[in-house]
């Protein structure tokens, strides 16, 4: 199935149903006054944010959305009954905008939350709502309104603690199947993961965390090489990302060329994107000849942070596949988590 991030729909709340004209007729009062009930309102158009929903995979060809309108009022005071309302399910973290005018209606971010987008129209007065001392017998009742109606644009932007970003083929797949119960599909070469998927982590006594495993970026992502953008627009809510690279493709000539590749897509895309916090991983450091390699690259990255005047920038040795140093990494990952929640700077374990 694929993986839907993207939806343009069509939502009418119920109309509101017109009001009676009537007047009360009984055997020994032929001449009762008026007794039009009301129409009953129009049913709204709600968004409901659930686990139930993991894509919006179901606006993929349903693209139009209407609740009932209020039936109409009937003679004896009867009013007419509200029109049911239309339940739209949707992942958290969608956001909801206006596809004509751009604006921002809502960010969906709480489970269970429920949004109403479009109201549905009131009804009618009945006529026996226009009788006075001057008007006993009004022979006229009110049209219900007209519900609201809105051309909508679906955005689902994953919602996780920490994002694991890299080329592909760097080990995100076996890194999130490693930690956490997420399944993604795992195989030996570039692009296996084309979906981006949440695996849930439970470090020892701590409380669990959201991984985003997000399919590998490829150079000029940030201007839709692949399916770069789409990928990218994840990563804006992760706390921190997991930058991973992989120790078996690190250039000996100039070691930081993955690592600095990845960050300019992200800067590319958006400037914030690239502040945010970064641990950096080097992955398959089982594998021969990989030693040489990782001291190479820290000390590329001693010497650019001095350069650079800025604060060092600890790197963390895997092995997603084995799982060496996996533990230590979770545990690192967990107190930066707990830091980012507490708004406080995050910080590196250097033991």
């Amino acid at each position: 199935m694929k993986f839907i991030d993207e939806a343009s729909i069509f939502v009418k709340a119920g109309d509101g149903g017109r009001g009676c004209v009537s007047f009360r007729r009984e055997k020994f009062i032929p001449k009762g006054g008026p007794d039009g009930g009301d129409g009953g309102r129009g049913g709204d158009v709600v968004f409901l944010t659930t686990t139930r929903r993991r894509t919006l995979q179901q606006f993929r060809y349903n693209k139009s959305f209407k609740a009932r309108n209020g039936g109409y009022g009937q003679g004896a005071h009867k009013s007419g009954k509200k029109g049911e309302s239309r339940i739209i399910e949707i992942p958290p973290g969608t956001l909801i905008t206006d596809a004509d005018t751009g604006t921002l209606i809502k960010d969906c971010v709480t489970l269970n939350e429920t949004f109403v987008v479009a109201r549905g129209g009131l009804g009618g007065k009945g006529n026996k709502r226009f009788a006075s001392s001057t008007n006993r017998t009004p022979r006229y009742a009110q049209p219900g309104l007209a519900g609201e109606s809105f051309n909508l644009k679906l955005e689902l932007k994953l919602l996780a603690d920490i994002g694991i970003i890299g080329f592909p083929n760097a080990g995100k797949s076996t890194l999130i199947r490693k930690i956490s119960s997420a399944r993604p599909k795992v195989a030996d070469y570039p692009f296996t993961t084309l979906t981006p998927s949440l695996g849930v982590v439970s470090p020892p006594g701590g409380e669990p965390f959201v991984v985003a495993d997000i399919p590998g970026l490829i150079e000029g992502a940030h201007t839709g090489a692949g399916l770069g953008i789409q990928f990218l627009r994840h990563i804006e809510r992760n706390r921190i990302l997991l930058h991973l690279v992989d120790a078996t493709a690190i250039d000996p000539a100039d070691p930081l060329n993955a690592y600095r590749a990845i960050n300019r897509e992200l800067t590319g895309f958006s400037p914030a994107l690239s502040q945010k916090p970064q641990i950096i991983v080097l992955n398959k450091t089982d594998m021969p000849d990989t030693e040489t390699a990782v001291i190479a690259f820290k000390a590329a990255l001693d010497q650019e942070t001095e350069q650079q005047k800025t604060a060092q920038k600890p790197v963390y040795t895997i092995s997603a596949l084995t799982g060496t140093g996996v533990d230590k990494l979770v545990t690192v990952l967990n107190y930066n988590i707990n830091q980012a929640h507490n708004h406080q700077t995050p910080h590196h374990d250097d033991d």
